[in-house]
């Protein structure tokens, strides 16, 4: 007898659908508070001592072996190759125009940009867009709940933390290749490269960090200030601008915040440059 038919599996999808159905339609506000600092400064000195002790020194190995444009290469490729979960969420988020772009810019790097290599895509006015499912929930009104430090993944939100899930398991190619295969650990060699990729471009940016009276402030700003400005595709209202930087709340005083910096500047002259 023939086996009867089998529906495709849905199971993996229903999680999605069921937030598309029931989110609604307005950005939450953004948050300022740190309820979770105690706990986020502790995962925080965990990852830097992580990334100096590993991290960062197989990053500076990557860059010595490498030059610029062997370096531009394979982050076009991973940019290109991870374009699907972009996709994927201008799907959920009904942005058909984005989808279609996104979907183009990937096609065409992955066979004109010899498997993404390189990208033409760019040279053709194909934008590039950079989303995922935090921003998803965010464009659906989900609350942002409170800020995250989380150890080995870096800052996040109750909101974004979802992305990871949902990404990794429906949408990320790298991910998905990784759960598919086995190939004794080396099926997640792409996944490491990828990270080794990020930090690699990261290096250039150090000096921000390091001129940062309180680094851990300037990284959980910074990153609350980059998803804002996802989520409102790069022009957020100016009132939520001002909320984000404290600028509406009475008691704010800019002098202050300068003159907590220029004491950090002038006990920290070797990592500012300056010179007492």
């Amino acid at each position: 007898m023939h086996s009867p038919l089998r529906l495709p599996k849905l199971s993996r999808w229903l999680p999605v659908l069921a937030i598309a159905l029931l989110a609604g339609c307005t950005i939450a506000k953004p948050r300022t508070d740190d309820p979770l600092e105690k706990f986020n400064r502790g995962a925080y000195k965990f990852n830097d001592a992580v990334d100096q002790a590993v991290i960062r020194p197989v990053a500076l190995g990557y860059r010595k072996v490498t030059n610029p444009p062997v370096r531009r290469s394979f982050s076009d490729f991973f940019t290109n190759i991870r374009m699907p979960v972009t996709v994927a969420n201008d799907v959920l988020q009904a942005r058909p125009k984005q989808a279609l772009q996104s979907t183009g810019r990937f096609l065409v790097n992955l066979t004109l940009g010899i498997g993404g290599f390189f990208d033409p895509a760019s040279q053709l006015g194909l934008p590039i867009e950079d989303n995922d499912f935090g921003i998803t929930l965010a464009r659906w009104g989900a609350p942002e709940g409170d800020f995250l430090m989380l150890p080995f993944f870096g800052p996040n939100t109750a909101r974004d933390v979802w992305r990871l899930p949902v990404d990794s398991y429906f949408f990320d190619p790298l991910s998905l290749y990784a759960n598919n295969h086995h190939y004794n650990g080396l099926q997640y060699l792409p996944q490491a490269m990828y990270l080794v990729t990020l930090r690699s471009r990261a290096i250039d940016a150090e000096s921000f960090l390091q001129s940062a009276y309180d680094p851990y402030v300037f990284i959980r700003d910074a990153y609350r200030q980059q998803r804002l400005y996802k989520i409102y595709d790069g022009n957020p209202p100016v009132e939520i601008i001002q909320r984000m930087q404290g600028l509406d709340e009475q008691n704010f005083d800019p002098e202050e915040l300068l003159d907590q910096q220029h004491q950090w500047e002038n006990k920290h002259p070797d990592k500012t440059g300056k010179q007492q």
